[in-house]
């Protein structure tokens, strides 16, 4: 049996592309990553991707005349690549409705609010500006609709008081970099998978999603 294939799509740092990459490496996901592909040539992730050995593929968004053109090229790389999963890190194009179609329940991103509070971007000011005690991240498989997949697991931190901005945004990625590579080692393993909408777990149907909390694992 092959080893299966993972392709990240990145757009910048790639914090989230390194925990992924360790966890790889650490045989913690038993898969390869067949590809990196950035839509800016000057992605810091680029450059970690390539330090690790790995495929680097840079297609321009600013290179195309209308967004339909690099949708199409977007997707005719990946579908080359023919990956058993793609995983969103910190890409900031949205996924033509094609796209996820045909590749539908073999996406997963994370975002950093407990969906479906804050969807979009700014979700750590937006946290505290709202007065929330409570704040996190999500692991989610892809929709058409913005921030709206089926939350796979979750991850909860209390607000401290006067925290800022860049402090809880800190604390936030530090649990991103928990719950996104054991997300993807479960769909790795055969153990998560989406049908009809709905994500199963270990062969059953799952109403709530998996729970990440001070420093302890909630099953769904």
């Amino acid at each position: 049996m092959s080893t299966p294939s993972i392709v990240i799509l990145i757009s910048g740092s790639g914090s989230n592309l390194q925990a992924i990459i360790d966890a790889v490496v650490e045989k913690k996901i038993r898969a390869r990553i067949s590809a990196v592909i950035s839509n800016r040539p000057d992605a810091l992730g680029l450059k970690k991707a390539a330090a690790a050995g790995i495929k680097t593929i840079v297609i321009d968004h600013t290179g195309f005349a209308e967004r339909r053109q690099f949708d199409a090229a977007l997707s005719q790389q990946v579908a080359e690549l023919e990956p058993d999963l793609i995983v969103l890190a910190g890409f900031m194009r949205i996924l033509p409705a094609a796209f996820i179609d045909h590749f539908t329940g073999r996406i997963l991103n994370i975002h950093p609010s407990l969906l479906p509070e804050f969807k979009g971007l700014h979700t750590h000011r937006r946290a505290l500006e709202a007065g929330h005690d409570q704040h996190g991240a999500s692991v989610h498989f892809v929709s058409n609709e913005l921030d709206s997949g089926p939350v796979v697991i979750q991850a909860k931190l209390e607000i401290l008081d006067d925290e800022d901005e860049t402090a809880l945004a800190g604390r936030v990625l530090e649990l991103e970099h928990i719950i996104y590579p054991l997300a993807i080692a479960w769909f790795i393993e055969g153990r998560l998978r989406l049908i009809d909408n709905h994500i199963h777990f270990d062969n059953k149907l799952i109403k709530e999603a998996a729970l990440w909390q001070h420093e302890t694992l909630t099953l769904p």
